[in-house]
């Protein structure tokens, strides 16, 4: 038998068209035609009019509890209310608090593909729900400051009992064990599948299935495969199933992609919410055949939930069997002598805001600083205090952010503790403020002091030191002098350079005379700025040779740094020795010729 599932009607949300037309085709079981390159290694084959088949894939069953006074239904959601919650509590909250760095991991993963594959229109949202389906966002967030999972999330053997039959590809490298593949990390990829789909999302040079931002960008591509739109319900609905190909897994998917869209927010690493229910896998055997028609509507009075089906292969919770009739309840005994105490709120308890880690954060323009400002909240007796709303806000002339944002809110942790998402450097160096308060002003805000400066270097040097560089006037030269920035041996990302070309003497031009650059207006420039990307290369636009034949200097200055590179422009109308005759006498010149 196969587990129960159904979908939240989300009533006047953008993502309800896109719910809604996936729900009647799987009513319909049409599958696409054929998904490939799974991330359980297989394909399946899926006609229309054939029954989807079950999952390979072990994932969280979980739903999203309905928020509260939302006018949505709810109906035949396992996991929309936990068993004896109280009905009045709000856990939407909760469980919308998506871990600061898988959350930067899922936004950065968007902005790469909107830059690199803009007809796919990934969303972040869809990411975050698939993030929660497969590892509750890496475990609730149990990363490093890189992204890298503390420890591996391992899915169960792959040996064909209950799951897809792969045996080991990847001699145990990043799941233990050399007789059978698992799934892997935040994003479960499978070993074989990661060997040709992996990704480096944090620009270490590595590609990490264990890494929140390598997983989230290959499972983005994966994603954006086929050249699919994920804004067309065809187009989502066939990412999410060429990830698992089940109607259940695509069900769930899809209620986390609504909940995230109706609203999602930061939470600390390591404190995110896990779900609880993993899926149980029907044997091969025994596939499960999708509804022959869509599930009915039952609403619900705003705020009420129904009492859900437990999943398949769950235990019903167990129910106080009622009193015998005519049997009176027995009264306690002693009643209590001290009324129950109400805790304060946090806001109320906290005394003390301090600083956890450096004072001072410093980073280059462009980068990442690597230190993320952290406060702890202490109440009278020196205890930590949970639940704690805290603002770092950064103040000052500045374009650095916290993810596009000038300022955040962090809940304080188990601890006491809130920790600001990465805080990224802007194109402008200088100092400034990060700020953590609380809405109360008491106690009084903690601030950082942060500073940028641009990236300094002492060499510039050519990458092809041997190459020359000429061309004839009027033509471009077919290479461009590429140079690369070190400071003390080491390559320098985002050093800021001038270019410039002179007569070979270093003197400066007379104007609209000698080389040439085009700048973004296609207007010529003998003068430019360049800056350095991750490799610390200065990449130089085409160069125009110009109509004065000549030799003449491009010189790079950074800082204190300088480099010359020689260009030589060529007359095209000078003849090469041997192509015009001159280099031999014509008939009839009255010149010697040997003797015969």
């Amino acid at each position: 038998m196969a587990a129960q599932f159904g979908i939240r009607l989300r009533k006047g949300a953008a993502a309800t068209a896109v719910t809604a037309a996936v729900m009647a085709a799987l009513a319909g079981s049409q599958a696409p035609g054929a998904v490939k390159d799974l991330p359980g290694g297989t394909s399946h084959s899926a006609e229309a009019g054939d029954q989807v088949p079950p999952s390979d894939d072990h994932y969280y069953t979980d739903l999203p509890p309905i928020r509260p006074g939302d006018p949505q239904s709810s109906h035949d959601l396992p996991g929309t209310r936990k068993p004896g919650a109280d009905a009045d509590a709000d856990p939407a909250e909760s469980q919308a608090g998506i871990p600061a760095t898988v959350l930067d991991a899922y936004k950065k993963a968007e902005a790469e593909l909107a830059r690199t594959r803009g007809e796919c229109k990934l969303p972040w949202q869809l990411l975050a729900a698939i993030g929660h389906v497969e590892s509750g966002h890496a475990q609730g967030g149990k990363v490093d400051a890189n992204g890298t999972t503390i420890g591996t999330i391992p899915g169960p053997p792959l040996n064909g009992k209950g799951f897809a039959l792969i045996r080991d590809t990847d001699n145990g490298r990043y799941d233990d064990d050399t007789t059978y593949d698992h799934a892997v990390g935040p994003m479960q990829f499978i070993p074989s599948t990661w060997a040709v789909s992996g990704r480096d999302g944090n620009g270490d040079g590595i590609e990490d299935p264990n890494n929140v931002y390598d997983a989230a960008l290959a499972a983005g591509y994966y994603l954006c495969g086929d050249g699919r739109d994920l804004a067309t319900s065809d187009g989502m609905r066939a990412a999410i199933l060429s990830y698992n190909h089940s109607s259940e897994y695509l069900a769930t998917v899809l209620t986390w992609y609504d909940f995230y869209r109706d609203g999602a927010h930061e939470v600390p690493d390591g404190t995110g919410p896990l779900p609880s229910r993993p899926h149980t896998p029907t044997a091969p055997s025994s596939p499960s055949t999708p509804p022959s028609t869509p599930p009915s509507v039952r609403p619900s009075p705003p705020g009420h939930s129904t009492s859900p089906t437990p999943p398949h292969g769950s235990t019903p919770p167990a129910t106080k069997p009622p009193t015998s009739p005519g049997t009176p309840s027995t009264p306690p005994t002693t009643p209590p002598t001290t009324p129950p105490t109400t805790p304060k709120p946090p806001a109320e308890r906290v005394t003390a805001l301090t600083k956890t880690g450096p004072a001072t954060l410093a980073t280059l323009t462009g980068l990442d600083f690597d230190v993320r400002p952290a406060v702890r909240a202490l109440d009278h007796e020196g205890k930590p205090v949970a639940g704690l709303k805290v603002t770092f806000g950064v103040v000052g002339d500045t374009d650095a952010r916290f993810s596009g944002a000038k300022s955040v809110v962090v809940t304080t942790n188990a601890q006491g503790t809130a920790t600001a998402p990465t805080l990224t450097a802007g194109k402008s160096a200088g100092k400034f403020t990060v700020r953590a308060s609380l809405a109360s002003g008491k106690p009084g805000p903690v601030d950082f002091a942060a500073t940028v400066t641009e990236p300094a270097a002492d060499t510039l040097k050519p990458v092809d030191d041997k190459a020359t560089y000429e061309a004839k006037a009027g033509d471009a030269f077919e290479k461009s002098p590429d140079l690369r920035a070190s400071l003390d041996g080491k390559t320098v990302a985002g050093v800021r350079t001038t270019v410039t070309v002179l007569d070979k003497d270093g003197k400066e031009l007379a104007e609209d005379t000698g080389p040439y650059a085009l700048d973004a207006d296609d207007k010529k420039t003998r003068a430019l700025t360049l800056v350095s990307d991750k490799d610390g290369v200065l990449h130089l636009p085409n160069l125009h040779a110009g109509d004065q034949p000549g030799t003449y200097v491009l010189r790079f200055t950074a800082g204190k740094a300088t480099a010359d590179v020689e260009l030589t422009v060529t007359d095209p109308k000078a003849e090469e020795p041997g192509e015009g005759g001159s280099a031999s006498p014509e008939p009839g010149t009255g010149s010697e010729s040997p003797a015969a």
